[in-house]
């Protein structure tokens, strides 16, 4: 019989403010994007909090990523989130990718 072996414990909601802490922005503007973007439908508990699920935080990612990494409008964040979708999360991927590599060089550099 194969020994016990536990399972890694995710996480299947966020609050707002751990969310506005993911990507150092307030929680106001988390909220707008909210009203602006379709694809962010994060729950909301009997006390109207906001509970983001992890496709909400992908999602927010990728908004992230096109509004303040690249500078699109919010009109062209739309865009091109709805035509170019697939593409736009490989990006994001790569970026995010390049910079633990970055950050995992410059500690390297540091501590020769």
């Amino acid at each position: 019989m194969a020994p016990y072996k536990e399972r890694p414990i995710t996480k299947m909601y966020w609050t707002i403010g751990e969310v506005a802490a993911m990507f150092d922005v307030n929680t106001s503007l988390i909220r707008f994007w909210e009203k602006e973007f379709d694809i962010l439908q994060p729950k909301k508990n009997k006390k109207g909090n906001r509970l983001f699920t992890e496709k909400d935080v992908e999602n927010l990612k990728l908004i992230h990523h096109l509004v303040k990494g690249r500078g699109y409008t919010l009109a062209g964040a739309k865009k091109k989130m709805t035509e170019n979708r697939s593409e736009t999360v490989n990006t994001t991927e790569v970026v995010a990718r390049l910079k633990e590599i970055r950050g995992f060089l410059v500690e390297l550099r540091d501590n020769l």
